[in-house]
């Protein structure tokens, strides 16, 4: 951002990126001219946020660090931003989820509603998308899961499940085709995601590191 003003502005770095830091530690310097004031209060009200969603999503990442679950973002980001704040979940060891809408297609219950049923949904997408291209599709129900294996998902969101409905889920898809892969979502908190992990599925996805994070208390000190 400072060299967007000034090209001779110096950046250096005394942290890593997604390293801990304590209260009160210098976690880098800027040397240049005026720029440095200019764009003081655009830097920090970047870097404050993005560093309070790195914080969370490390919080989350560590609940199931031990098992094989993976988190993932989701799109629910703020307008002109996607890009920052998914890097901000990633340097706080998330995994990207789509960016966009022609990253994979996701078949969702509005979808499903107007297309008729998630079989006229993936029939009709099956007709227009590019090969390469996948399908998820969400379910809330174990019907809905096997009309899923039943038509070809690629992957399988289980939205917003019992526990014990989402256990039953990967037991069903696992023992039907084991290449799917398995998402939860849904009402994921620091409290229940390590019990979500458990149920064996392969992704975890939540807005929460993004929509419920707060902001690191960041200054720039002139010396």
């Amino acid at each position: 951002m400072f060299h967007l003003l000034d090209q001779s502005v110096i950046f250096n770095p005394l942290v890593s990126e997604g390293e801990a830091c304590c209260t009160g530690q210098i976690i880098a310097e800027l040397r240049g001219s005026n720029a440095l004031l200019t764009g003081e209060r655009v830097a920090l009200n970047l870097a404050m946020p993005l560093s309070g969603i790195a914080t969370l999503t490390r919080k989350y990442v560590e609940q199931i660090a031990d098992l094989p679950a993976r988190l993932v973002d989701t799109r629910k980001t703020t307008p002109g931003l996607r890009l920052l704040e998914k890097y901000a979940t990633q340097v706080g060891g998330a995994t990207n989820h789509r960016f966009g809408l022609d990253d994979a297609v996701m078949i969702k219950d509005n979808h499903i509603a107007a297309a008729g049923g998630i079989a006229a949904a993936i029939a009709q997408v099956r007709a227009h998308i590019p090969y390469p291209l996948t399908i998820e599709v969400e379910t809330e129900s174990i019907a809905q899961v096997a009309e899923a294996l039943q038509h070809g998902a690629d992957i399988i969101m289980l939205d917003n499940m019992p526990l014990n409905a989402m256990r039953d889920a990967v037991h069903k898809i696992r023992q039907t085709n084991p290449r799917i892969k398995i998402e939860a979502s849904g009402n994921v908190t620091i409290d229940t995601i390590r019990a979500i992990a458990k149920t064996g599925v392969d992704f975890i996805s939540s807005s929460a590191p993004i929509t419920r994070s707060t902001w690191l208390d960041l200054s720039m000190r002139f010396s």
